[in-house]
C-alpha cells in the first residue's frame, strides 16, 4: 500500500478510524480501500488506519476479507513487533476463525500487553475451550476487569455456575458487566431465583441488568413478574421496552404488547426510546396472534415513514401476518422479495396458504423448499397437513404425516394429530380418525376430540359423536361447546328427546351459546 502525506490521505485515514469507531464497518473498509488506492508512497506508517480496518473485518461475517487484509499488511512490512496491528490480528482471527490461528499469532508477539491476552482468552471462551481459557487466564501476568468478566461469563455460558461463582467471588473490583454475566448465566439455565437474588444485591443496576431479568421471566412465562420489574425501572432504554413487548407477544398476551407499544410511542414523542426492528418484529407477532390486519398495514406504513428499511427478518414477519390474515397476494409479494428464504419464511407461507384454502400453492411451496435444501419443521407440517385436509387429499396427507418422522426427523405433536383427525373427518373416514386418536403416543387435547366431534356432526355419526363429546367434556369441563354440537347431532338424527335433554341442561347452567370453542369448523 502507498501511504501519502497529503491532506487527502490524512482525511481518508481519519475517516477509516471514525467509521470503525462508530461501528460503520463496511464504510470503514471502503475508506481504507480508497486510502490504499490514492496513496503515492510505499512507507506503511499509518498503523491506526490498519488496526481500524482489521477491527472492521473482525466484526463482519466475511473471514476472507480479514485474511486478505492480513496478507496485504504483510506485503507492506507490518511485523509482529507492531503491537497495535498484531493485537488487532489476534482479535480478528479469534473472532473469525477460532483460537488456533489466533494462538499462533499470539505466540509470535515479542511483547504482550493485557489486550492480546484478552483477545485470545475471548476466542477460547467463544469456541468452548473453557479449560484452555482457564489455563491461559491463570498464566496471565496481569489481569484487568475484562479478563475476569470474560472468564466468568465463559463459565456461566458453559453451565458451570459453581466455577463462575467461585471466580466471581475472587474478583477484586466488579463492574456492571461482571454482575450481568452472572445473572445471564442463571437466566440461561432457568434459575431465576438465584438470578433475582444476585440482581437484588447489585450495587448499581444497568439497563442491561433489568432487560436480562425481564427476558428471563418472559422465558419462564412469568409475565407479571417481568412487568413488575419493568414498572420499577427509572429510565428505560429501547432494549427494555423491546424485552417487555416481546414478553407479552411470546406469552399469548398480544393486546398488552400493542398497548405497551402505544405507550412507547408517547414516550418517544417526548424524547424517549425510539422503536426499532426488534420492536416491530415483536409487534408483528402480536398482530399475527390477533389476526389484526389493519394494525399490520398501519405498522408497515409507519416503518416506511420513519425510514427503517425492511430486512429479511422483518419482511418474514410481515409475510407471516399477511398470510395468516388471508392477504395472500401481499404475502407472496413480500416473500418473493426476500434475499434469503429460510424455514421460517417458507413455513409462514405454507401455513397461510393451508389455512386460506390455497392447497395447491402450499404443496408447491413445500416442494420448492425441499429443492432449496431447507429442512421442514413442526410449523411447516402444520401448514402442509392443513392444506391436504382442506383439499381432501387423504392419501397424500397420510404419506406426509408418515414422512415427518421417517424422512425429516420431526416428531408429530398433538396438533399434528388434530389436523390428521380433521383430514379423516372431512373425508368421512371417522373410524380411521378415531383409531388414530386411540393410537396417539401422548394424551390428546380437547382440539383433537373437537375435530372428531365436528366430523361426526358433518356426517351424522351419533355413536362416535357421543364418545367424542364425553372425552371433550372431561378435558374442558367448563365449556359447553361439545354439548351444543352433540345436541345438533341428536337433532339432525331425529333424536329429539336427547337433544331436548342437552338443551335443558345447558339452559339450567346458563350456557345457551358457544362461549369458547377452540377447534375449527370444517369448511
Amino acid at each position: 500500500m502507498a501511504w501519502s502525506s497529503t491532506a487527502g490521505a490524512r482525511a481518508l485515514s481519519d475517516a477509516v478510524r471514525s467509521a470503525a469507531g462508530q461501528s460503520r464497518f463496511r464504510e470503514a473498509l471502503a475508506f481504507y480501500t480508497a486510502l490504499h488506492r490514492s496513496s503515492s508512497s510505499t512507507n506503511p506508517t499509518d498503523t491506526f488506519a490498519a488496526t481500524s480496518a482489521l477491527k472492521s473485518c473482525a466484526r463482519l461475517p466475511s473471514p476472507r476479507s480479514g485474511a486478505a487484509l492480513h496478507a496485504h499488511l504483510r506485503k507492506l512490512g507490518f511485523a509482529p513487533s507492531d503491537v497495535y496491528v498484531h493485537t488487532a490480528l489476534v482479535d480478528l482471527y479469534g473472532r473469525t476463525s477460532g483460537p488456533v490461528d489466533a494462538w499462533k499469532l499470539f505466540d509470535e508477539m515479542p511483547g504482550r500487553s493485557v489486550i492480546p491476552w484478552n483477545a485470545l482468552l475471548s476466542a477460547c471462551v467463544k469456541s468452548g475451550w473453557i479449560h484452555a481459557a482457564r489455563e491461559l487466564f491463570e498464566d496471565m501476568p496481569v489481569r484487568d476487569i475484562i479478563s475476569w468478566n470474560t472468564m466468568v461469563s465463559g463459565y456461566a455460558k458453559a453451565g458451570d455456575m459453581t466455577a463462575a461463582v467461585a471466580l466471581f467471588q475472587r474478583i477484586p473490583e466488579k463492574n456492571s458487566e461482571t454482575w450481568n454475566g452472572m445473572i445471564s448465566g442463571y437466566v440461561e439455565y432457568g434459575d431465576m431465583e438465584s438470578a433475582r437474588k444476585l440482581f437484588d444485591e447489585m450495587p448499581e443496576k444497568s439497563n442491561v441488568s433489568w432487560t436480562v431479568m425481564i427476558g428471563g421471566y418472559a422465558r419462564q412465562g412469568d409475565v407479571d413478574a417481568a412487568r413488575l420489574l419493568f414498572d420499577k425501572m427509572g429510565s428505560r432504554e429501547r432494549f427494555a421496552w423491546n424485552a417487555m413487548i416481546a414478553c407479552y407477544a411470546q406469552n399469548g398476551r398480544p393486546r398488552e404488547a400493542l398497548r405497551l407499544f402505544n405507550r412507547m410511542l408517547k414516550v418517544h414523542v417526548s424524547g424517549g426510546a425510539q422503536p426499532d426492528e426488534k420492536t416491530f418484529s415483536c409487534l408483528l407477532s402480536a398482530c399475527s396472534q390477533l389476526g389484526h390486519l389493519r394494525f399490520g398495514r398501519w405498522l408497515e406504513s409507519y416503518i416506511a415513514n420513519v425510514g427503517v428499511e425492511l430486512d429479511d427478518q422483518l419482511r418474514t414477519a410481515f409475510v407471516d401476518l399477511y398470510a395468516k390474515c388471508g392477504s395472500i397476494d401481499r404475502a407472496f409479494e413480500l416473500f418473493n422479495r426476500l434475499g434469503m428464504r429460510d424455514v421460517v419464511s417458507y413455513s409462514a407461507m405454507i401455513v397461510g396458504c393451508g389455512i386460506n384454502g390455497k392447497s395447491t400453492e402450499a404443496i408447491y411451496l413445500y416442494k420448492q423448499m425441499l429443492d432449496d435444501k431447507i429442512s421442514p419443521n413442526e410449523v411447516t407440517f402444520m401448514g402442509l397437513l392443513t392444506a391436504y385436509s382442506h383439499a381432501g387429499l387423504v392419501e397424500e396427507g397420510c404419506k406426509c404425516f408418515a414422512s415427518m418422522a421417517n424422512d425429516h426427523g420431526v416428531t408429530p405433536l398433538v396438533d399434528h394429530y388434530a389436523i390428521m383427525v380433521d383430514l379423516f373427518g372431512r373425508a368421512g373416514q371417522l373410524k380411521e380418525a378415531y383409531n388414530l386418536i386411540r393410537s396417539m403416543p401422548t394424551r390428546p387435547h380437547a382440539g383433537v376430540w373437537g375435530a372428531l366431534l365436528l366430523a361426526c356432526r358433518l356426517h351424522g355419526n351419533v355413536e362416535l359423536g357421543e364418545v367424542a363429546a364425553e372425552a371433550y367434556s372431561e378435558l374442558e369441563p367448563d365449556s359447553n361447546a361439545h354439548s351444543v354440537v352433540l345436541a345438533n347431532i341428536y337433532a339432525a338424527a331425529g333424536k329429539w328427546d336427547n337433544a331436548r335433554r342437552l338443551w335443558k341442561v345447558m339452559e339450567e347452567r346458563g350456557m345457551s351459546k358457544i362461549e369458547g370453542c377452540s377447534w375449527a369448523e370444517p369448511g
